[in-house]
């Protein structure tokens, strides 16, 4: 069964090649997902690696968690699914209050 870690810290400059690269020496890896911002195509700092067996990424998890990579200690964990309804939101009125 397939697990999907979360990769966090990451350099700007590093690629998804580097993840993978780095990711396929503890096991085989399915996927490698490397978060950018829409607006500037900028990576955002954090990763998903998915992992073709849960061996594979407690293994990694194991080995690459607080690991250094382009100068920046790795976070490696089992990732979260998102809560339905977390969307984020925000939102409302930013305008400091009336006053009267």
């Amino acid at each position: 069964m397939k697990s999907k870690l979360y990769v966090g810290n990451l350099s700007f400059d590093t690629t998804e090649t580097d993840l993978n690269d780095l990711f396929s020496q503890a096991g085989t890896v399915s996927e490698t997902a490397l978060i950018t911002d829409k607006e500037t195509g900028r990576s955002r700092g954090f990763a998903f690696v998915t992992m073709s067996d849960s061996d594979g990424a407690q293994a990694a998890a194991t080995k690459f968690n607080g690991m250094e990579l382009h100068g920046r200690k790795l976070t490696v964990n089992e990732a979260k699914d998102r809560e339905s309804g977390s969307g984020g939101g925000g939102g409302g009125d930013r305008r400091p209050p009336r006053r009267y």
